[in-house]
């Protein structure tokens, strides 16, 4: 099912949906973890690149994850891919019989090796893939704006362009206030964007993800979080437990606001995603 009918029905509980990444190796023990995460009964998960866009990796682990009969959403990230590479990989998983795509432009890579132009930002990817293919495209969205932009409405200008040239869903860069989050939709409501908004979700692990998450986009800590890291630095469990608490009371309240899905960033772990997934259980249920 493409991803314009997933988000489709207003009257439906929130779409569920998990990423993971292609690992250096031990495929087997992600395909574990998935497995795990099936149970939730997700509508797609999603698939990265990986670092340094190990595309190769993501389509053998593409293929090893439709066998366990789960759509799956391969990301393009193009700011070092070629028109070529991108129409073969492209020819690739439409001939897999996957439906949806997540069209991202990818970081900038610190040397110019290899680097190819063809493309520059993800909306010249959106209309590229929209002009050659029958894919339903989902693009990013960042409530804070992007680390890049000089401010949010800048980073909006850039999503606009997206959306026009034929994004059907936005996927939002994790965030912790949920104010965040809805200011945001609020905003693109209001500049005319009225595409579903799937908020993205991870839950604090340690003060070492949240310092890289940081590092590379802007994203607000709470006190509340500040202060519970600081006081779990040495119960690495309590923190999780912590993590595993705070999201599920962001989902609630998001659920509560009709957020049309919820999209766990998982690290390749089955554990937190689906311990909040638990604890939400009598709000999404009912």
């Amino acid at each position: 099912m493409k991803l314009k009918e997933i988000y489709s029905d207003k009257t439906q509980k929130p779409v569920i949906s998990f990423e993971v990444f292609p690992p250096n190796n031990e495929y087997e023990k992600l395909l574990e973890e998935i497995k795990v995460l099936r149970e939730y009964k997700p509508e797609f998960i999603s698939l990265t690149y990986g670092a340094g866009g190990k595309g190769g990796k993501s389509f053998e682990l593409l293929q090893q994850i439709k066998t366990l009969d789960i759509n799956v959403m391969p990301h393009f990230t193009c700011i070092t891919s070629s028109k070529e590479s991108i129409t073969s990989a492209l020819v690739k998983i439409e001939q897999e019989g996957i439906e949806n795509i997540l069209a991202l432009r990818g970081d900038i890579p610190d040397f110019e090796i290899n680097r190819h132009f063809d493309f520059n930002h993800a909306n010249e990817l959106v209309e590229y893939i929209k002009q050659r293919t029958n894919l339903s495209i989902g693009v990013a969205g960042y409530p804070e704006g992007h680390i890049e932009s000089p401010d949010l409405y800048s980073d909006i200008k850039n999503l606009k362009k997206k959306v026009e040239a034929g994004a059907d869903v936005i996927f939002t860069q994790l965030f912790f206030d949920n104010n965040k989050f809805f200011d945001y939709v609020n905003i693109l409501r209001d500049e005319g964007i009225n595409l579903p908004v799937v908020a993205g979700i991870m839950p604090v692990l340690s003060e070492k993800q949240l310092i890289k998450m940081t590092s590379m986009a802007k994203i607000t800590i709470p006190d509340i979080i500040k202060e519970k890291i600081e006081k779990f630095k040495d119960e690495p469990k309590s923190l999780i437990k912590f993590g595993i608490d705070y999201a599920a009371s962001q989902c609630i309240d998001l659920i509560r606001h009709n957020v049309a899905g919820l999209h766990f960033f998982t690290l390749n772990k089955s554990y937190s995603a689906s311990k909040i997934l638990d604890n939400i259980k009598g709000v999404y249920n009912g």
